[in-house]
Formats: structure tokens, C-alpha cells, sequence
């Protein structure tokens, strides 16, 4: 068994543990979010990155991949109202928004566990550093995934539900990424996506929502975080 499929097991306990801190205790989920968003932004600058050029050899590819991964994120977005910080009073005009919201997310996670399972292919480094993104946001999923479904409906049963849905997604995703077998370029074009992916989700979503207030504990954070993932993508053997 890849060791992809373990360690996605746990980006389960950190989305279970970013919903029970949305359902029981958010006072210090910005905060929180400070550290992940400097970490996932980290991994995509200094681990998928250079692997994605490494892998193609082809920067202008990378680039285009990338920003196309930043794209589509953002248009899955807003196709499914899934951002935080739309106008509550938008959101609610839509019926069924908070059970679309959690399911684009439970989908996302789906991509984050394949992503796992075929970074492990191109290195044991690089799958480590693609892990450690994932399951730095997985919890900020668990928190919306929650924050979604209570916003709309205030149906706790339906949010642990969810939740549910969302927190096995990443392993049944590793699962499927470590039984594919694809080339060293294919990974490489794959990798730059995800890039794309790691870039919006700590850019728009996980370092604004930080730092709607001002805060030099979550500075410091987020800038522990960045520096954490530049170390070990310096010292992590290939």
C-alpha cells in the first residue's frame, strides 16, 4: 500500500477537526487559518512549483497550467456561491446553497487526496509537502464545510453529514491517485494545476479571512508557516 493512503487518513482527522471547532468553538479559527494559508501558499512556491518544471521542462506550460488551475478554482467558486465572504443575505437567496457549497468541497477534498496520491510518483519530498498543503487546509474545509450547511439550513445533522462526506474524500481520492500510473510529464502538468489550486485557496480564501483584522500573532504566524514549508523543501531529500 502507498504510503499516500495512510497519511490521507489523516487529512480525515483534520477536516473532522475544523468542523467540530465550527460546530462547538470558532474564537480562534482566524488565527488558525493564519498558519495553513501560509503554508499552503509555501508549498505551491517552493515545492509544486519547481517540480512541475523539473517534471516538463517546459516553463511556459507550468505558467499557463497554473494560472488555468487558479481559474478554474475560482470559477468552481463562484459557480457554487461557495466563498466565505459572500453577502449573507446573497447567499441565503439561494435554497439550496449551503448543501451545494458542502458538496463542492467534499469534491475539492476529492482532488486534494488524488493530488496526495500522485505527488507521491514524482518524489517522496514532494508527496510529503503536497500532504502537508492538504491537510493544512483540509481543516479550514472542515470549518466552512460546517459553516456552509449551519448558515443555511441550522440543521447540525446535516452539517455532521457533510462533514462526514468531506472528510473521507481525500483518502478515497488517495486511493485512486496511488493506482494510476501516468508519465514523468503528465505528473509534472499535474502538479502545476494543483499549483494553481494552492495559490487561490491561500491567496483568496485562507490568508484574507486571517487577516480581516489586524494581528501580529497571525502575522507571525503565517509567516512561521511560509518559512516551516522553505526549510523542508531545502532539506527534504528527493
Amino acid at each position: 500500500m502507498s504510503i499516500a493512503v495512510p497519511l490521507a487518513g489523516l487529512t480525515v482527522l483534520s477536516t473532522l477537526a475544523g468542523g467540530l471547532v465550527a460546530l462547538r468553538l470558532a474564537r480562534e479559527l482566524a488565527t488558525a487559518i493564519a498558519l495553513t494559508g501560509g503554508i499552503v501558499v509555501a508549498v505551491a512556491l517552493f515545492d509544486v512549483l519547481p517540480e512541475a518544471f523539473d517534471a516538463t521542462d517546459d516553463g511556459r506550460l507550468v505558467g499557463i497550467l497554473a494560472g488555468l488551475g487558479f481559474a478554474g478554482f475560482f470559477l468552481a467558486e463562484r459557480l457554487l456561491v461557495l466563498h466565505h465572504r459572500d453577502d449573507e443575505r446573497q447567499a441565503h437567496s439561494h435554497a439550496r446553497v449551503g448543501a451545494l457549497g458542502a458538496a463542492g468541497l467534499a469534491a475539492h477534498s476529492f482532488v486534494d487526496g488524488l493530488g496526495i496520491g500522485l505527488a507521491f510518483d514524482v518524489s517522496n519530498a514532494t508527496g510529503v509537502l503536497v500532504f502537508l498543503a492538504v491537510v493544512s487546509h483540509d481543516f479550514a474545509d472542515g470549518l466552512n464545510t460546517v459553516g456552509f450547511v449551519l448558515r443555511q439550513s441550522g440543521d447540525r445533522r446535516a452539517a455532521v453529514r457533510w462533514l462526514a462526506i468531506d472528510a473521507i474524500a481525500p483518502l478515497v481520492g488517495a486511493i485512486v491517485g496511488s493506482s494510476l500510473s501516468i508519465s514523468e510529464h503528465s505528473l509534472g502538468a499535474l502538479l502545476a494545476v494543483y499549483a494553481g489550486f494552492f495559490l487561490f485557496m491561500g491567496g483568496t480564501d485562507l490568508l484574507p479571512h486571517a487577516h480581516e483584522h489586524p494581528s501580529w500573532k497571525r502575522v507571525l504566524l503565517t509567516l512561521a508557516g511560509f518559512a516551516a514549508v522553505l526549510a523542508l523543501s531545502l532539506v527534504a531529500p528527493d
